[in-house]
């Protein structure tokens, strides 16, 4: 049985994240296996990519750069990420709204690139 990758921890929700570094833009992907993948088009160099994935969410569910923290994972692309404050409620709300943006502007290319 596969484990839900958003969990509620004491502090907050704690997400299971897969992150694809050096992409096009950063943006939440969906479901990758048991994992909420994620692309961030910085590197996987010195943190950046952790770094850009922190300052993603961080936007997305309106919190300081502080009150998303890698717990584990820093060097690998399967992380756990802690989202303090924040109800599991909350995540799959805020995703999907991302996660339409996305597609969106996937669609829009789409159109601007058929002849």
């Amino acid at each position: 049985m596969n484990q839900s990758p958003v969990q509620d921890g004491p502090e907050g929700a704690v997400l299971t994240v897969h992150v694809q570094s050096k992409a096009a833009r950063t943006e939440y992907v969906g479901i990758h296996g048991d994992a909420l993948k994620f692309r961030v088009s910085a590197p996987p160099i010195e943190g950046a990519a952790n770094e850009a994935l922190c300052s993603f969410l961080a936007e997305r569910f309106g919190l300081s750069k502080g009150a998303v923290v890698v717990r584990t994972g820093l060097a690998s692309r399967r992380k756990q990420v802690l989202l303090t404050g924040v109800p599991v409620s909350l995540v799959g709300d805020v995703l999907a709204i991302a996660a339409t943006r996305s597609e969106s502007r996937r669609e829009n290319r789409l159109k601007d690139t058929v002849v």
